[in-house]
């Protein structure tokens, strides 16, 4: 995908007070991002009415391409959201205009091409102040959304569950508090003094306005959806102290959007969970049932994908599906292969992972998509991240690797026992099987003798029936 740059010198990365004034405030058509739907079924799985919306973006540090390859993924994003992509550009600045984003002259241009294209929506990358996007919106004179509401606007459309809608209102909500507005009569709709029972000279005014009421109503509906998601996780919690009791090792997918962490979770475990080429289209976290090739059971669990500058809003409200990762034993980090900057991926998963407190779980980074992926990208990645995996989980290239490499990770057992257990508790010998790894069996008059290493609880209870059929003996 090549960039347009309406025959203007390539600018590499100079420093910006070597540029000509004329480069440095330039905006820079992306190509590529048109979107033209061939098949009614796509609107129909989009919205009845698609939104036609520029983005725009500004550059103002790293490579040109790193900030178009940002662009693009606004573009999959908006898509996902249901727009149509009409035009997307980008403007060289040393800093972010504190006004209007891109500055009040490009501001203006911006606006002439909204209108010329017959756009009713401009999309920022990045998150805007509040007056940034009033200001920005008094230019273009059309609807303005930044990244951050954008993600919030496809999570709302693809959370399902209970906890996954309250936790997405919740963000939705931290990131509109600071942005309410109002005009006019709107700001006066509660009269004080001694229309309110006030005290008279002096006091009397508009009281609470309208906007003050707003924010006062959203402040409530934040403290009670904070409190529904506490009640809600605790269900989860119960359930990871029960896997921990019983000493069962949990292994996490985390990664980038549609890295193909579902796909993943699908071929190891057969769980049948949605998998759609689609930007975020897993939010509610699977946890599934797996094996070892020797047999030993552990917990496979899907997470939200993340993405470059996810929304601290998310992060927050979805921090407690996100404990599930920073307490498990080994982190499956999913990277997609065929992206155009993978590194830039993996540098994103990391950031998010080390802010939910999960940096310190052991990571095996795999490489997946590389049936379709550049085998310079691979040898580059594979370097950089020595001891990490190339598989494909849609033609199945590299997964023994990956089931060897995952229990070799796994937390050792670190029992071993050897004993005959007799034939009435035939459960612990499969309790055994079940939950630690079976070295040798045989079966005797007396029982099965069985050698294994369990976890520390299940081994207790084998010596607790071998002491008691000692004792019956004696």
């Amino acid at each position: 995908m090549s960039t347009v740059f309406d025959e203007q010198p390539d600018l590499g990365d100079h420093d910006l007070p070597n540029m000509d004034l004329e480069d440095r405030h330039a905006l820079r058509r992306v190509a590529g991002l048109s979107t033209e739907l061939q098949d009614i079924s796509e609107v129909e799985y989009r919205a009845l009415r698609l939104e036609r919306v520029v983005l725009i973006g500004v550059w103002a540090e790293g490579s040109l391409a790193s900030a178009e390859n940002s662009l693009r993924e606004l573009s999959r994003l908006a898509e996902t959201a249901g727009s149509e992509v009409l035009d997307g550009l980008i403007q060289r600045r040393s800093r972010i205009d504190a006004a209007t984003y891109v500055g009040s002259g490009k501001a203006r241009e911006l606006a002439g091409i909204v209108a010329a294209a017959g756009a009713d929506t401009v999309i920022c990358d990045g998150e805007l102040t509040p007056s940034q996007l009033r200001n920005l919106e008094g230019v273009v004179r059309v609807k303005v959304i930044d990244r951050t509401a954008l993600i919030l606007d496809i999570f709302a459309q693809h959370a399902r569950s209970r906890e996954g809608k309250a936790q997405v209102e919740l963000a939705q909500l931290q990131y509109m508090l600071p942005r309410l507005r109002g005009w006019g009569e709107s700001l006066s709709r509660q009269a004080g003094g001694r229309v309110a029972g006030g005290g008279g000279i002096g006091t009397r005014g508009p009281g609470e306005t309208k906007i003050e009421t707003d924010r006062r109503r959203l402040r409530a509906r934040i403290s009670r959806l904070q409190k529904d998601i506490a009640g809600l996780s605790t269900g989860r919690k119960v359930q990871r102290g029960q896997r921990r009791r019983r000493d069962v090792p949990s292994v996490v997918i985390a990664g980038y959007t549609n890295a193909g962490k579902s796909s993943l979770l699908n071929v190891l475990t057969g769980a049948g969970v949605l998998v759609e080429d689609a930007l975020f289209a897993t939010l509610d976290p699977a946890v599934r049932r797996a094996e070892t090739p020797s047999g030993r059971t552990f917990t496979l669990t899907d997470t939200v994908g993340f993405v470059r500058h996810l929304p601290h809003q998310l992060i927050d409200a979805f921090r407690s599906t996100l404990e599930e990762t920073a307490e498990a034993d080994l982190i499956l980090h999913v990277v997609d292969g065929s992206d155009a900057e993978p590194e830039a991926q993996i540098a994103a998963v990391r950031a998010v992972l080390a802010e939910i407190g999960a940096g310190h779980v052991p990571e095996l980074v795999v490489v997946n998509k590389i049936d379709s992926a550049d085998p310079v990208v691979l040898h580059g990645l594979r370097a950089r991240e020595p001891g990490s995996l190339s598989i494909s989980a849609k033609t199945g290239a590299g997964l023994a690797a990956l089931r060897d490499a995952i229990e070799a990770a796994l937390p050792r057992l670190d029992v071993q026992v050897k004993l005959t257990i007799p034939y009435s508790r035939g459960d612990l010998v499969a309790r055994a099987h079940a939950e630690g790894e079976v070295l040798a069996t045989e079966h005797s008059a007396d029982g099965t003798l069985l050698e294994a290493r369990v976890p520390p609880g299940l081994a207790a209870q084998l010596e607790a029936v071998l002491d008691d059929c000692v004792q019956v003996q004696g």
